[in-house]
């Protein structure tokens, strides 16, 4: 599961880092508390309607946290897709269209993940070594809003999804679930629109996510990440005392 996550960069070092060629204007500021509905920076390959060829162009767009497939009647039906997982991706209609056709990067300084022991949960930050970002597989998904007028600004809804598997190595002592690292040579063909199946990368970002889980480290931090509305550098420090005292 990933259910919390940072991006602590600015979106210019995305912009550089991914070799975007077009980023939006509305990118999401820097955030040390991402929560499920809240805006977050995709990288994401597409073909232009008006091209005359078809080479993508690569984009770094502002997307809501939670998927929400072109066929949904209310974008609330995304509340609870943040997360799509690895094992029923062709399965769930909800993603099914998504995994052949749209895929993107989400790029994240690091993520939380709550150890349980009976009733008391502990938070973590989960990030790897010499401030190296996490690049999550996921999906997205344009919804078009019927009630809005044809030039609203909410006319169209961009969401998107963390895809998972199951946790490995010394993560998976922290929670059952983590999200798909994609290694940086993976990212190409899974960005690649032309690339309408993706089973060969899942698989090698499957074998290669374990390297990854392998470099990653964790410590606690305080419980104030609990609470979607605390949101400072403060929350990915080590805690001080046993969270689950304070």
């Amino acid at each position: 599961m990933c259910g919390r996550f940072v991006v602590a960069g600015a979106s210019s070092d995305l912009v550089a880092l991914f070799d975007v060629d077009l980023p939006a204007d509305n990118l999401p500021a820097p955030s040390w508390n991402i929560a499920p509905t809240d805006p977050v920076s995709i990288v994401l390959d597409s073909i232009p309607k008006a091209a005359d060829d078809d080479i993508p162009v690569r984009r770094l767009e502002a997307a809501r946290w939670g998927l929400v497939p072109g066929w949904a009647k209310d974008p609330k039906v995304g509340v609870t897709a943040f997360n799509a997982r690895i094992e029923t991706l062709g399965e769930k209609a909800h993603f099914k269209n998504a995994i052949r056709k749209r895929r993107a990067i989400v790029p994240a300084t690091g993520y939380y993940e709550w150890h349980t022991v009976g009733d008391t949960k502990t938070p973590h930050f989960i990030h790897l070594p010499g401030g190296e970002l996490f690049t999550f597989a996921g999906l997205y998904e344009w919804w078009r809003n019927p009630a809005a007028a044809d030039d609203a600004p909410d006319k169209w809804l961009l969401s998107t999804t963390i895809i998972t598997r199951a946790a490995t190595g010394d993560l998976a002592s922290i929670h059952d679930r983590m999200p798909l690292f994609l290694q940086p040579e993976l990212i190409d063909e899974w960005l690649d629109p032309h690339t309408e199946e993706p089973r060969d990368v899942l698989e090698a970002a499957f074998a290669g996510g374990e390297e990854l889980a392998e470099r990653a480290e964790f410590y606690t931090v305080g419980r104030a990440v609990g609470n979607v509305r605390n949101n400072s550098p403060e929350l990915i420090e080590p805690a001080a005392e046993d969270p689950s005292a304070q």
